[in-house]
């Protein structure tokens, strides 16, 4: 087990394909160059993001032997480990040790809808049997949902299972998950995958995130979490709203990922065409996608403005969100219930 909790800013790494949807190498090797460069803390390959069910188990080794290659040290990986039973997850476990990652993440059981007795049996078997630390992944929009007597029992139970990834977005269920780990299990992390609530989520007790958006802006993310972690909040608060804005864009109007794909080419690299077979209206509306992508990036200077410009905005700034205000309301409110602000 490694004593320092995981922490700070893990950016799910996107792949590049070349043009005959082959992983690109020099492209995703560059890729890495430039998040590090920005200040990620930590990178995430063979995630959602990163498309991980799209590739088979051969290409999902190579890609975190790419990135671990590449990287040489210079940030913790998070390696996506999710196989499709016990015994080939262990045996990806052994093998990510082997390359010196940090932990690994893994998805609860998908496809079949189990009980949480069977997702506690599942991950009580790896956290047995693994060499290497591991992450509790819970995503119940794709897989079995782990709930909060599961993760307190397998944290009690498991000390090779160290963290939990929850990107159910929801802060009270975060909320209760720290309340019944971290009194047994100081060291525990808990890292939000879910973008529209980074900054809530950190004021409430997570570690840190593994954050789709950081594989566009890491520089935004990195600030995002350095001014909320150093208590400015009002600075803080103003970066999450654009940053709802971008996520919510490349996350609703288009099929996940491409909308993250999409952005990365507007900030320089040759992502190629998805494995994803896309309808043209769909490869239409991506291009319209685009055009909006890129009059949000270049709002902050990430990029040039498209030919013919963007419209001016009308609706005045994202602070006036009622969603963001609802969340940030919620959260403040919580926070001066417990005393831990006036």
């Amino acid at each position: 087990m490694h004593p320092q909790r995981l922490s700070g800013i893990f950016t799910p790494n996107l792949v590049p394909y070349d043009s005959n949807q082959n992983i690109n190498e020099a492209e995703l090797r560059r890729y890495v160059d430039w998040l590090i460069e920005r200040g990620v803390h930590g990178l995430y390959p063979n995630g959602s993001t990163g498309e991980f069910t799209r590739f088979t188990p051969e290409e999902r080794r190579r890609i975190v032997k790419i990135i671990a290659d590449q990287n040489r040290g210079r940030v913790p990986i998070l390696a996506g480990a999710a196989e499709a039973n016990v015994r080939e997850t262990i045996k990806a476990c052994e093998y990510y040790s082997d390359l010196g990652v940090r932990a690994v993440a893994i998805v609860a059981p998908f496809y079949y809808k189990l009980s949480p007795s069977s997702v506690y049996a599942y991950f009580r078997e790896i956290g047995q049997n693994t060499p290497i630390d591991v992450t509790l992944y819970n995503i119940p929009m794709f897989a079995s949902p782990i709930d909060v007597p599961t993760v307190q029992r397998l944290s009690e139970e498991c000390p090779r299972i160290v963290a939990i990834k929850d990107s159910s977005g929801e802060i009270p269920h975060m909320i209760r998950m720290i309340q019944a780990v971290r009194p047994n299990r100081p060291e525990f992390s808990f890292l939000t995958g879910w973008d529209a609530a980074l900054m809530p989520m950190l004021l409430v007790g997570c570690d840190g995130g593994t954050n789709a958006s950081s594989g566009v802006v890491p520089e935004v993310t990195r600030k995002l979490y350095d001014l909320t972690v150093s208590g400015q909040i009002d600075a803080a608060r103003e970066i999450q709203y654009d940053l709802v804005t971008l996520f919510d864009t490349m996350i609703y109007q288009a099929e996940f990922p491409d909308g993250f794909r999409a952005a990365v080419e507007l900030r320089g690299f040759q992502m190629g065409r998805g494995r994803q077979p896309l309808s043209t209206e769909q490869l239409a509306d991506l291009s319209t996608l685009s055009n909006t992508l890129q009059c949000l990036l270049s709002q902050h200077g990430f990029t040039d403005q498209p030919v013919g410009g963007c419209p001016t905005p009308t609706g005045g700034s994202a602070a006036n969100d009622p969603d963001v205000g609802k969340i940030v309301g919620t959260v403040v409110a919580e926070l001066k219930r417990r005393g831990l602000i006036s």
